[in-house]
């Protein structure tokens, strides 16, 4: 049990909080024990702030830069597989479905992200968020190119679910690990991150569009029997975005060696090697640097986490559709190319909202919606694929805004210790939409422009349930 005299220090700590003038006049904060729930402990709390002081002590430098490419990585990673999938799927199913199940990709590789969110979810607060995020990319892939190796759709489908399996773990893992070890006036990156979404997207374009294009390979079942030889362009494609993650994943070990994040070490009672690691990486980029051993210890020892926050936050998985216009695979790919491009400036916008004093998260993740929503209505009454193309790109653009400032939202009002478990049933949960959005195309009706009237009605929802949300992390340093 702690004496009154440590208990009291820790009091203290918390009224007595220093603050980070940013330069807009912001007064950043860490969040504390009455502003969270009373699940976060006293002292792990005064301990995480004097971690984020020393944090800002040190400031935005060169390992922030470098870390904010690589957990951007796993932001492109995951957009990427997905769109792997989706634009593979159709042709694979024509040289190997064999009358199997049409969605069953789509299904299974939701399945993986949803197991692959709780598993490294719950698994990065047990074992460290470092194995974690230098694992995840390594397994995504591996599995991709072996699925694009699939003799049959049973074995594209599994090895479809094991892809998403270990790219499940990015939206958990990018925004945590750069949140434990951002500034808290550096923030917004966070946010801005997202855009490597979009980058995922229009990368998945491009190599569809470039395979594509050779109609020698690409089959068209009503003419001729789909073989390796005549329809190579989806395993090709499926081989190009597992060789991009290879190499994004080497970067990740190749380029920054990621030491354990500084806020699960003190979570975890890692006192002697956080300030090992703070006072190494001051050095390294000549930064100041007040944080001592005993200044930790003085605060008395905190638990360690024995179970995760249930809390979450679930999101439908909604997107703009391919567009339905054009007469070939080239214009096809071309324009779902630009479309996806487009999602890059979403989270690039976000954070310039998300700063503004009476906007903050909750209100951009509002606008996003509610842009999002009227564009959905619009997509009902276009007549040209002019007009098919531009609806789907400022669909593209809004959605990701939302998308993008949600994420960081989610990660940013979960306490250190128990980040990356919640974290991971909610994105779980966004991940088990995705996987009913697959049964639905086969059951529903989806000629209609009924879905497109619920989406936007959805989105409508989301904006209200944005701004009712009880607690705006604009201003604080992440716990």
């Amino acid at each position: 049990m702690l004496s009154i005299e440590t208990s009291d220090s820790v009091k203290d700590s918390r009224d007595q909080e220093k603050e980070v003038m940013a330069a807009d006049n912001v007064s950043y904060h860490v969040s504390t024990v009455n502003e969270l729930g009373n699940f976060v402990d006293p002292v792990l709390s005064a301990k995480i702030n004097l971690v984020n002081e020393t944090i800002n002590e040190i400031g935005w430098i060169g390992f922030h830069l470098k870390l904010c490419c690589l957990t951007g990585f796993g932001f492109a990673a995951d957009s990427l597989v997905a769109f792997l999938q989706s634009v593979a799927a159709g042709q694979a199913y024509l040289e190997i479905g064999n009358g199997g199940y049409r969605t069953g990709s789509t299904m299974a590789l939701y399945a993986g992200l949803q197991m692959g969110a709780l598993f490294w979810g719950f698994g990065a607060d047990i074992i460290g968020r470092r194995i974690a995020f230098n694992t995840t990319l390594f397994i995504a892939a591996i599995a991709t190119i072996v699925a694009g190796a699939g003799p049959s759709w049973v074995t594209f489908c599994v090895f479809v679910a094991f892809l998403g399996f270990g790219a499940g773990g990015n939206l958990v893992l990018d925004p945590t690990v750069m949140l434990d070890f951002v500034p808290a006036k550096q923030q917004w990156v966070t946010t801005a991150m997202a855009g490597w979404w979009g980058a995922g997207q229009a990368s998945a374009g491009f190599i569809a569009w470039g395979y594509y294009s050779r109609n020698d390979w690409t089959c068209v079942a009503t003419v001729e029997a789909c073989t390796w030889q005549n329809n190579k362009s989806w395993r090709l494609i499926m081989f190009t975005g597992g060789a991009l993650m290879f190499v994004m994943s080497a970067m990740r070990i190749l380029i920054i060696h990621l030491p354990e994040t500084p806020k699960f070490l003190v979570a975890n009672g890692k006192e002697e090697e956080l300030v090992a690691m703070l006072l190494k990486l001051a050095s390294t980029y000549k930064r100041p640097c007040s944080l001592t051993l005993e200044g930790l210890q003085a605060y008395g020892a905190a638990p360690t986490p024995e179970q995760g926050l249930c809390c979450s936050w679930p999101g439908s998985l909604l997107s703009s559709r391919l567009p339905d216009y054009t007469p070939s695979f080239t214009e096809t790919w071309r324009d779902y190319t630009i479309t996806n491009i487009c999602a890059i400036f979403g989270p690039l916008i976000a954070p310039g909202l998300a700063e503004v004093n009476f906007l903050g998260r909750r209100y951009t993740m509002a606008i996003g919606a509610v842009i999002t929503a009227i564009f959905f209505f619009c997509y009902t009454i276009i007549k040209t694929p002019a007009q098919n193309l531009a609806i789907s790109s400022c669909i593209s653009v809004c959605i990701n805004l939302y998308y993008g400032t949600l994420y960081a939202y989610t990660a940013e009002v979960f306490p250190s210790a128990h980040r990356t478990t919640g974290n991971g049933i909610a994105v779980s949960l966004n991940r088990i939409m995705g996987l009913l959005s697959a049964v639905i195309a086969v059951t529903a009706d989806t000629t209609t422009i009924a879905p497109l009237y619920i989406s936007g009605a959805l989105f409508f929802v989301m904006a209200i349930v944005s701004v009712l949300l009880p607690f705006e992390p604009y201003g604080r340093s992440a716990s």
